[in-house]
């Protein structure tokens, strides 16, 4: 209905990341699978991204799945999500593999491929220090006795995450250890496993120091490619481009206002609570956008003179006192995203979606 907010994005710079990963990563004996859940498996942008040479596709909404599903029905897909019990027969149809972390998940997958009579694999994934999903390795008998009980659930291989909850970065040791997992899971089972996958964006920095151990074969890299950047180093990749997506927010107010709130103060509607600094009267602005689309945080501003201040549901408030030609109403302003922006901004259908 409107043209503002929207999000461009360029499939062709994303192609260009994606084969400088793969090529990368192929220098180091290590496949990358595609994330594009940054983008809510955006058609065109998953297309570049298998262009540039990924060999498959990992995500973690089944209604993604789907559509790259319907799009590339060749393509392998993962689910990049412990599956809920409530949709194992869907994980069973939409997904090639699925993550794995409970004996019970694995059972309630046996099952449904048992009724269905089909067959599903698994990556069985390790705590290896982040403490999001994974086993701890003490438990590793336990999971072996439920996968030898298993006809039509074949493990894959092991897989870790980093960086996702606890900010935790990837190391040599840990990769090591799940190695180490690896090995004894294919003697206990009687076959090989074709997959140890290392984590995902954070991980490239481990093959730039030639650090990423030898077992480790594959990497699930969706912000890389998709933005430049790598949210857990804190740093942008220098090797890929960063112009890959950009917002374009409409002005709706421009006014000088004082910086100081004036009132008895409680917390802001999010429930944060602010210190204030009295910069006394600075040109302001607000565009159309706000947190039910896009973390501000999440930011950066592409016009010089730009300072993002905070957002409320539906307004981003701009100090724009150091713009050289302050903006006017009407104008539209333009931010750069980090993953979590990314994420929002794909997500939300209030945001024009537009290719360039």
């Amino acid at each position: 209905m409107t043209q503002y907010p929207k999000i461009v994005l360029y499939p062709d710079r994303v192609r260009e990341n994606a084969a400088r990963v793969v090529g990368f990563c192929r220098a180091a004996n290590v496949d990358v699978v595609a994330v594009p859940k940054g983008v809510s498996a955006e058609p065109r942008v998953a297309r570049a991204m298998i262009e540039g040479g990924c060999l498959s596709f990992a995500d973690s909404r089944l209604r993604n799945l789907e559509l790259l599903r319907k799009e590339f029905p060749d393509t392998p897909r993962t689910l990049l999500r412990i599956p809920m019990k409530s949709e194992l027969g869907d994980v069973v149809r939409c997904a090639d593999c699925s993550l794995a972390s409970m004996t019970e998940g694995l059972a309630g997958l046996e099952r449904e491929c048992r009724s269905m009579r089909t067959t599903h694999e698994v990556l069985l994934m390790f705590d290896l220090g982040d403490r999001r999903e994974g086993i701890l390795e003490e438990e590793l008998d336990a999971f072996i006795a439920e996968l030898k009980a298993c006809s039509r659930l074949r493990l894959r291989g092991v897989g870790v995450n980093f960086g996702c909850f606890c900010g935790v970065l990837p190391g040599a040791g840990a990769l090591r250890r799940l190695g180490v997992a690896r090995e004894a899971l294919e003697g206990a089972l009687g076959y090989a496993l074709p997959v140890c996958s290392g984590g995902s964006t954070s991980s490239l920095m481990l093959i730039e120091r030639g650090e990423l151990p030898g077992c480790v074969n594959q990497l699930r890299v969706g912000e890389a490619i998709l933005l430049g950047r790598d949210v857990t180093w804190r740093r942008d990749v220098p090797w890929l481009r960063q112009d890959t997506a950009h917002l374009e927010a409409e002005v709706v107010e421009v006014r000088l206002r004082p910086t100081l709130p004036e009132g008895q103060r409680g917390a802001d509607a999010f429930g944060g609570v602010h210190a204030f600094e009295d910069r006394g009267r600075r040109l302001r602005a607000i565009v159309a956008v706000g947190r039910q689309d896009v973390p501000p945080e999440g930011l950066v501003p592409l016009d010089a003179g730009v300072e993002v201040l905070g957002a409320s549901s539906d307004h981003m408030i701009l100090d724009v006192e150091e713009m050289s030609v302050p903006p006017r109403w009407g104008d539209a302003l333009r931010f750069a995203p980090g993953y979590s922006a990314l994420l929002g901004l794909m997500t939300s259908p209030y945001v024009s979606k537009e290719f360039a």
